[in-house]
């Protein structure tokens, strides 16, 4: 069975069908430039850019980076804050010809996506998630059952956001070299970690693609830290398997 997914990110947005029996992408993903400013109708175009290019007529699932309740998106972190209440699963499906559309956190689909094909694979206890990109988003799991809209990436670390001080964008915009931005991950873990106690870290987000340049530098955590198995592609996947109610 095939789904298409999409992901919204804060710099691009990205989709492809995904088989679901595999957890991989059939084809090779699309990717447009997020616009700027980011406001719902200049994203929804950037996503029917990704879907039509395609041809795509069947359901579509969709990530946005932040809460989503019902189809409402409640923050907008790292997007245009016109997105703030807004019927995402109505705008987009509108742009989208009527298409069936679901949306849920980006994050969170990234983490089920692992959960099911990557490096949660069959993992129980306290499993979190952390895709490192823009900003930071989490998605949590107990025994295998998602905390939805958790964004441990908004926790308070030296007087700000953690997002605004480990983020790939933070290491990008301020040339920090792989030990010194190394070093603010292992305390943004060492908080989570205190707060939850988890087993598995499961690091995704690009910089996934990098693990080694940075996880054998973290030290003093006593959870097992991996990275994703799906690496960037781990939002699509779930974002498609939402589409599909799994």
């Amino acid at each position: 069975m095939n789904v298409f997914g999409v992901d919204i990110g804060g710099s691009g947005i990205k989709g492809a069908p995904v088989d679901l029996e595999r957890g991989d992408l059939t084809q090779e993903r699309h990717k447009v430039l997020t616009p700027h400013p980011s406001t719902p109708d200049a994203v929804a175009e950037g996503v029917a850019a990704v879907v039509e290019n395609f041809g795509w007529s069947g359901p579509v699932g969709i990530t946005f980076p932040g809460v989503v309740t019902g189809g409402v998106t409640r923050t907008a972190a790292n997007v245009d804050k016109g997105w703030v209440d807004v019927d995402a699963s109505k705008l987009l499906g509108d742009r989208l010809g009527g298409l069936p559309v679901t949306v849920l956190n980006d994050a969170d689909a990234a983490g089920v996506a692992e959960m099911t094909f990557g490096a949660g694979r069959g993992r129980k206890g306290t499993v979190i998630l952390l895709t490192f990109g823009t900003g930071i988003g989490s998605a949590v799991f107990i025994d295998g059952r998602l905390v939805p809209n958790t964004e441990l990436g908004h926790l308070e670390l030296h007087g700000h956001d953690a997002e605004k001080h480990a983020s790939t964008k933070v290491k990008e915009d301020e040339g920090l070299s792989w030990h010194h931005w190394t070093r603010r991950v292992q305390k943004y873990l060492a908080h989570v970690e205190m707060l939850f106690s988890p087993e598995l870290f499961i690091i995704g987000g690009g910089v996934s693609r990098k693990a080694d340049k940075f996880l054998p530098l973290i030290e003093g955590i006593r959870a097992e830290i991996v990275p994703a198995e799906l690496k960037n592609n781990a939002g699509i996947v779930g974002a498609a398997m939402a589409a599909a109610g799994r």
